[in-house]
């Protein structure tokens, strides 16, 4: 497994990785919440990202990590491989630039809150509203210094 930076070429691939991983893991949001998100990822929230991409030997992308300074602001594995270690890889790369990390995770997901927890994160803080004000609580998590 490779790691490198992301580019908007990747794209097309990663919204497919992105889709696929959030209809296996988020059941709590609805088909309409998720086809509502799939443009606002794509045109806003990708590009606004530093965007790393694991990607295998044929470089075809197996999961990427989206970050905003210290912020882990997406982290999505291609549902099939998960658990094969691709996730903390790119949390790994993320950590070796960065003294410090925080990641916003859904409480209602409760595979990537054990994920988190896992590596070394721990909660900070809880919100009862995701960042669009929709009822999906956040958990607050960072590592420790």
């Amino acid at each position: 497994m490779i790691i490198r930076q992301a580019t908007n070429a990747d794209h097309p691939q990663l919204l497919n990785i992105w889709l696929r991983s959030v209809r296996a893991t988020h059941h709590f949001l609805q088909e309409s919440d998720i086809e509502a998100l799939l443009p606002q990822l794509r045109d806003i929230y990708l590009p606004a990202v530093e965007l790393w991409v694991a990607v295998d030997a044929e470089d075809c992308p197996l999961g990427f990590i989206g970050l905003d300074e210290n912020h882990v602001e997406m982290l999505f594995i291609e549902p099939d491989l998960r658990g094969k270690g691709i996730g903390r890889a790119l949390l790994d790369h993320a950590r070796s630039s960065r003294s410090q990390m925080s990641v916003d995770v859904n409480e209602q997901n409760p595979e990537a809150v054990g994920f988190y927890l896992h590596y070394g994160f721990v909660q900070t803080g809880r919100s009862p509203l995701d960042g669009e004000g929709r009822p999906f609580p956040l958990l607050h998590l960072s590592l420790p210094g």
